[in-house]
């Protein structure tokens, strides 16, 4: 066979190891975070979350209809195309690498000899299957978001180029290069990341076009490269659209044409330009300006897949985020406007104080019949600024972040190299290399890493070096050695990148320069624009897994670094196959031996699980306010998708402050009536009301909610404060609230049964938590007023406390949701426990809800065993609601369902914690046995980690993990307590010397309280 068909076969056969890697560890319905609303969008074609993904939309909509009908497939098919999808990246980074070594291995028109062959398809197969088993890619590839599709563009954009290089001096090898830019506007309506590869695509063309390279040249190509990447970024995925919004607001509103008319006049415009231009480069020969134009033309073509945003927006689906419908919305969605902007050059620190806001750009929104102005973009100039600022959040928990990382303390202003340093230590250290040695060098455990040495570190396996990093590892405990995630590579990946990398810009310096501008643009780069805070609220490695495409294409080379050093010994051919073996062995092997139980979600179904229990825990057409992604993604799909429960309707507290959210909550959705607003949209539209802050009127007593509302949507100037800068706006001129209850139609609706109707409140009492309403909470309060309890009203059980806007008081648990019932109020008991639905509770657990298989799933996620948690929190309420109630064979049965389906493996001191409280709850149902057995299980538990945090304290010579030591210790001491109360002496005594040890052992460090 030939070089090409030996070529060809190898690639797909990586290709079908990867994807069948893929679909065996798959997950089998919805994942978290942003998955559930693509999946649900891609299903019914709806908006996503800015700045949109439509192609990815269409392209899972059509994996979806392998699921012929069975709407709980459909979730596993979409997440089919991502394992596809990233089986054909490790397809084309296959032919990539094969394509780099070959260009140094084989002369042009020399035969390839069977030691080069070997050699070459060695170095494709360890670095194209490195890369399949890489942890960052490999999580992603098993799931239905953007970054599976995402990579593939992108390992097609850079082979694609390789293969103009190969062909670029034959006729019409240019096609390369249109195919490219096709390609690149197509991947804008999935991820943007492709874009990134343009530098380094400039690169391959001048180093083929230029026989001698200059410095002056490299340095204009990198130009030149970047100036690309701005133009496709900015000027056409941007200001094409702001010029033809702009267009449109002249037809609009001077011209007074309706809506779109001058948007169609500027396409007319733009496509006769470009139409003119491509004629007038045939005419005169301009070979450069013809394939600028048509890549322009063809960029713009793949970027067409956004019209699918604007129509189905103008569809009013019941997922539209920022409804853009119209050029300005549009435009606002594009810029993702809704996150904010991030500094970069120069900016405040997080103590730096406004001392002026200077009005910016005016902002737009459309009307009935003309776009109206909806305010101005304010820019802030602050008194200080730096260079370079990259500590510049005034959130106050970041705050004490860099304060803690950076020993700042209060009237410390960082300076340029504090910003430095934070760069350094936390974006590039923590947010990305960390992330790198995960993929390459090996990884502690699957906890959330925010900068300690025991959650979510790097770990080689190699101790000695390991304790250079991360201290004492002589005793490691069971959150590392017991997780899934405790993956060692002992540095081999690693180093056989290395060694490729080495290799590489050895014998081929430019090529090698090229990777490196790939890895670098896809990796730092990235970094630097981020500008991440701290604390994010999950890991971001999944943002950087372009730059890991890069270096497994050296991890591949790898092979041929030590095949050149074999050569040496034995002869060529053998060379090439004990080469081949080896990186295989020192890459793919160890890291899917290694990965493969961390990465096999095919028995996890938490996400699909709790979204039910979610919806499970509210009664009929009940309205469920919910507040982050995994409260709420997984109930969209769940609802959009698989049709369960579409009588509620889901209130995303998040988006509830922006008018085309309260526009869609007024809508029918599903089985769903319109929320009970009353507001017309002029009260609440962009730049009205966005925020009314509180000026005490002191007005006595408590106030009725219908009248708070009335005032705060006046209009009448008698009921507005006057602003610094003229004009006037209204106020909440009290905290103190109250909602006369209709006793009749809360029996009458099931919000309180009838037999405890002497308990329901003749008005319900409290105090507002905040000095500002926003217009979501105008609209929560509108719902409040005039529902009059037609609709049960639920706060998800993973909302904030402070977004039940005083509320507390009055919300009963019901499983995962707390419920607002208009009972008396228990000041006594309010404040030491939570209230809860004791009934209802006991209903959900024994008959509703359902695990997740969490019991038997092979691996969970960080986030499912926080789920965990949550599940055995729902199952100790009920038991202490039910023997408060005297009902002792109902708690039992319901220990009996916790043994049934919850799992015995501890997931960090949280999980602890729940397992304890369980064990006291045994003790109350004389359960002796199994409480003890459970209170000397937690203890072991604490022990081991415990233990472990003493030896990197001591060899680090500071006191680390303070907050789990605290936990650790208090839940010991406590257990001590409860053993002893319940007459187990002998384990009582046990748990107290435990604790006298460990309390010796941090006394040089803290005492223990």
């Amino acid at each position: 066979m030939n070089y090409s068909k030996i070529n060809n076969i190898t690639g797909w056969i990586c290709f079908v190891l990867a994807t069948l890697t893929y679909i065996l560890t798959l997950e089998p319905s919805v994942s978290f975070w942003d998955c559930g609303e693509f999946i649900a969008a891609a299903l019914k074609m709806q908006v996503v979350h800015q700045p949109g993904a439509p192609l990815f939309l269409i392209i899972q909509r059509f994996f979806s209809l392998f699921a012929f009908g069975d709407l709980t497939k459909i979730a596993y098919f979409m997440n089919v195309g991502s394992a596809i999808a990233s089986g054909a990246t490790i397809l084309f980074l296959f032919w990539t690498i094969t394509a780099l070594a070959k260009k140094i291995l084989i002369k042009e028109n020399e035969e390839v000899s069977k030691s080069n062959l070997i050699s070459i398809m060695g170095a494709g197969a360890v670095g194209a299957l490195a890369y399949t088993f890489s942890d960052s890619f490999w999580f992603s590839a098993v799931e239905s978001e953007v970054y599976a599709l995402s990579s593939l563009f992108t390992a097609i954009v850079f082979w694609a180029i390789l293969k103009w290089e190969a062909n670029a001096n034959e006729p019409r090898a240019d096609k390369w290069l249109l195919f490219i830019a096709y390609i690149m506007g197509l991947s804008i309506g999935i991820h943007l990341l492709n874009l990134l590869t343009i530098p380094a695509i400039a690169f391959v063309y001048y180093f083929k076009k230029t026989k001698n390279p200059t410095s002056v040249g490299i340095f204009k190509t990198a130009a030149i490269g970047i100036l690309i990447l701005a133009v496709i970024q900015y000027g056409i995925i941007q200001y094409l659209v702001s010029t033809g919004a702009s267009f449109d607001l002249f037809f609009v509103n001077t011209l007074g044409l309706g809506f779109g008319t001058g948007i169609l006049f500027f396409a007319i415009l733009v496509i006769a330009a470009l139409v003119w231009g491509i004629r007038y480069s045939i005419k005169h020969e301009k070979k450069i300006l013809n394939l600028a134009l048509l890549s322009t033309v063809l960029i713009v073509f793949g970027y067409g897949s956004f019209a699918m945003i604007i129509i189905r927006a103008k569809a009013d689906t019941n997922l539209n985020n920022s409804d853009p419908d119209n050029a300005f919305a549009f435009l606002g969605y594009l810029n993702r406007e809704q996150y904010g902007d991030r500094p970069l050059l120069f900016g405040p620190n997080y103590n730096s104080e406004v001392v002026e806001v200077e009005e910016g750009k005016t902002t737009y929104r459309k009307g009935i019949d003309k776009y109206e102005v909806a305010g101005k973009k304010t820019d802030y100039i602050y008194d200080r600024t730096t260079p370079f600022p990259r500590m510049y959040s005034d959130d106050a928990r970041h705050i004490g972040y860099y304060k803690d990382l950076l020993g700042l303390d209060d009237t410390a202003f960082p300076t340029l190299f504090d910003n430095i340093k934070f760069f350094f230590s936390y974006q590039t250290g923590m947010m990305y290399m960390r992330y790198f040695m995960w993929n390459f060098v090996g990884r502690q455990n699957d906890e959330q890493g925010q900068g300690s040495v025991y959650e979510g570190q790097w770990l080689s396996g190699i101790k000695p070096i390991d304790a250079i990093f991360l201290g004492n590892q002589s005793n490691l405990p069971p959150t590392i050695i017991e997780s899934n995630a405790y993956n060692r590579f002992f540095f081999l990946p690693l180093i056989l990148g290395l060694l490729g990398a080495i290799w590489h810009f050895k014998r081929n310096q430019k090529d090698a320069g090229i990777i490196g501008l790939l890895f670098f643009f896809t990796g730092m780069a990235i970094v630097l624009y981020l500008n991440q805070k701290p604390m994010e609220p999950r890991e971001r490695d999944y943002a950087y897994a372009g730059s890991f495409y890069a270096f497994a294409i050296w991890v591949g080379l790898g092979v041929l670094a030590i095949r050149e050093w074999l050569a040496k010994k034995v002869n060529p051919l053998n060379a090439g196959i004990f080469a081949s073996i080896i990186g295989l062995f020192a890459a793919p092997v160890i890291m899917a031996q290694q990965g493969w139980d961390d990465h096999n979600r095919s028995e996890k179904m938490v996400a699909h699980d709790i979204a039910v229990d979610y919806l499970q825990s509210c009664a009929p057409n009940a309205i469920l306010f919910t507040y982050g992604d995994n409260d709420t993604y997984p109930l969209w799909y769940a609802q959009e998708v698989e049709n369960i429960r579409p009588d509620i309707r889901l209130v995303n507290l998040s988006l509830f402050d922006t008018d085309w959210y309260i526009n869609g909550m007024k809508r029918v959705q599903n089985e769903s009536a319109p929320l009970p607003i009353s507001m017309n949209e002029s009260k609440y539209v962009q730049g009205v009301r966005d925020i009314l802050r509180y000026r005490d009127s002191n007005i006595p007593g408590s106030v009725e909610l219908a009248d708070v509302l009335a005032v705060l949507l006046s209009d009448n100037d008698e009921d507005k404060v006057p602003l610094q800068g003229g004009g006037k706006e209204n106020f909440i001129f009290t905290k103190n609230f109250k909602l006369t209850v209709n006793r009749d139609q809360v029996i009458k609706n099931n919000i309180v049964d009838a037999k405890d109707s002497a308990k329901i409140v003749p008005a319900m009492e409290w105090k507002f938590n905040k000095n500002y309403v926003t217009k979501g909470t105008l609209a929560m309060f509108d719902i409040l007023v005039h529902n009059n309890w037609k609709r049960p009203i639920y706060f998800a059980s993973t909302v904030p406390s402070e977004q039940y806007n005083g509320l507390d008081n009055y919300l009963y648990n019901s499983g995962l949701a707390l419920q607002l019932r208009p009972l008396k109020v228990d000041t006594s008991l309010a404040a030491k426990t939570e209230l809860l639905n004791v009934p209802v509770l006991y209903n959900n657990i024994m008959n509703k809800f359902v695990w997740g298989n969490v019991k038997n799933a092979s691996y969970l996620d960080t986030q499912s065993t926080d789920d965990v948690s949550i599940f055995t929190n729902v199952f100790n309420n009920t038991i202490s609601g039910l023997l408060n109630e005297g009902k002792t064979e109902e708690a039992k049965k319901v220990v009996a369902k916790y043994f049934e389906v919850m799992p015995d493996k501890f997931f960090g001191l949280r999980s602890m914690m729940g397992k304890y409280f369980m064990a006291e709850n045994l003790y109350a149902l004389n359960d002796t046995k199994r409480a003890n057995e459970m209170i000397e299980k937690c203890a072991v538990y604490i022990q081991k980690e415990l233990v472990y945090l003493a030896d990197v304290s001591a060899s680090k010579g500071k006191f680390t993990g303070g907050q789990n030591i605290q936990l650790g210790m208090s839940f010991l001491n406590q257990m001590s307590k409860t053993a002893a109360k319940y007459n187990q002496t002998k384990i009582s005594e046990n748990l107290l010397n435990q604790y006298k040890a460990l309390e010796g052992r941090f006394s040089a460090f803290y005492a223990p309280q």
